[in-house]
């Protein structure tokens, strides 16, 4: 990282960041070519799942090549000045590689719902065998993340 004053070494902090937004970016390389698409996301223990349809390109992408880069973006505040070269964002953010999978077995899909579903509520659900049919969940183990802040 260039500037190592901005950095977020905590791993505390940098899960509270992810913990904290609503969505997040994933990145794929569909044959050498960027990919990038918002999603929700949920978020436990070095682990991200993302729900999605059970077809479409993310799949198909993540079926050529498991290799991904996610991104979350913290508070962000646009800082004003009478000189443009002055003006500056307040923001926080983490940027995640890893290996993505396409979960298949019921349980895997119940545990990765759950995930998400908790990133947005506090309330349990349940999932029925035929929800869970009706549903692609990427699993993102992460190798690597790295966070950085301006306060």
């Amino acid at each position: 990282m260039r500037r190592k004053e901005l950095e977020i070494t905590d791993r505390v902090e940098i899960d509270e960041i992810i913990k904290s937004v609503e969505i997040c970016r994933l990145g794929l390389s569909d044959n050498g070519m960027p990919y990038i698409v918002p999603v929700n996301f949920g978020y436990t223990g070095g682990i991200v799942y993302i729900h999605c349809a059970p077809k479409g390109r993310k799949l198909d992408i993540l079926k050529e090549n498991d290799n991904v880069c996610i991104e979350f973006e913290g508070l962000h505040e646009l800082i004003e000045s009478d000189k443009a070269c002055d003006w500056g964002v307040k923001y926080s953010s983490v940027i995640g590689f890893g290996k993505g999978e396409i979960v298949t077995d019921p349980d895997g899909k119940r545990e990765g719902l759950l995930a998400v579903m908790s990133q947005y509520s506090d309330s349990s659900y349940e999932f029925s065998e035929d929800e869970l049919k009706t549903v692609s969940i990427i699993k993102i183990t992460l190798t690597e993340l790295t966070g950085k802040k301006r306060a």
